[in-house]
């Protein structure tokens, strides 16, 4: 595999939508050893994860599966969490060999310093969104979704998810979303000097912006629709879309 390649993905929303969102996914993953040393899921992987202490979605079974051929053959996998799928913790290190970042993760993307974060909950995001977001977030929360029945929690956020995710915004919305995230990179890069790369994801707007000499904004859009990636190398990040 490359040693110097590292792809990202994010907004995969499994478990919503098109089953060949699901199926390119799978396709994807048993070419990543072959393109690349590393994936980063940068969120909203499943359209919802919780992790219970001793039960998991069926629905996410076979994208599990995926992930750990992929990690069998060497990739090494760190996964964040996004707004529908942040409740995760160490079945990820334990049973997947992944890193799993709840919130944002700093680490090396084919040699370049990087930020890696979901995208939402930024101060420049509306009030209501960054109010769920902090929700989300808080383990007062966590406790009290864990007392539902694991059929009743996914059918709560099964009726709840298109409302939450604002799955209605046009493409001008989330462009101008998207610009938000760059502006608030570029701050993070000036206070930053060691960092290299911001990359988010959310919007489900692709965008890559040089920021600084060798310095950028990363959003590999939303995989769910577009099949879309970043792949990250010595020169840089590009965008991609798989066509497999």
């Amino acid at each position: 595999m490359p040693p110097d390649v590292a792809l990202v993905l994010a907004d995969a929303h499994i478990g919503y939508g098109s089953s060949e969102t699901e199926s390119a996914l799978h396709r994807f993953l048993g070419v990543v050893p072959d393109l690349a040393s590393q994936l980063v899921i940068n969120g909203d992987l499943f359209e919802f994860w919780f992790e219970y202490r001793s039960v998991i979605s069926r629905r996410a079974f076979a994208t599990l599966d995926a992930l750990a051929g992929l990690r069998r053959r060497g990739v090494r996998l760190t996964v964040t969490g996004g707004n529908h799928d942040r409740w995760g913790g160490d079945f990820w290190r334990r049973e997947m060999g992944a890193e799993f970042y709840p919130g944002f993760a700093e680490i090396r993307l084919a040699g370049f310093r990087s930020w890696v974060g979901h995208g939402d909950g930024l101060d420049s995001e509306a009030l209501g969104a960054r109010a769920f977001h902090a929700a989300v977030g808080h383990p007062l929360t966590r406790r009290l979704f864990r007392m539902l029945h694991p059929d009743v929690g996914y059918a709560v956020v099964e009726r709840l998810s298109p409302l939450l995710a604002g799955k209605a915004k046009d493409a001008a919305a989330r462009e101008q979303a998207t610009d938000q995230q760059v502006a608030h990179a570029g701050r993070l890069l000036a206070e930053r000097q060691e960092l290299d790369l911001v990359v988010m994801g959310h919007t489900h707007a692709a965008r890559v912006v040089e920021v600084g000499a060798h310095r950028w904004f990363v959003n590999p859009g939303a995989w769910a629709g577009s099949l879309g990636y970043a792949a990250i190398t010595r020169d840089g990040p590009v965008l991609r879309t798989f066509d497999g």
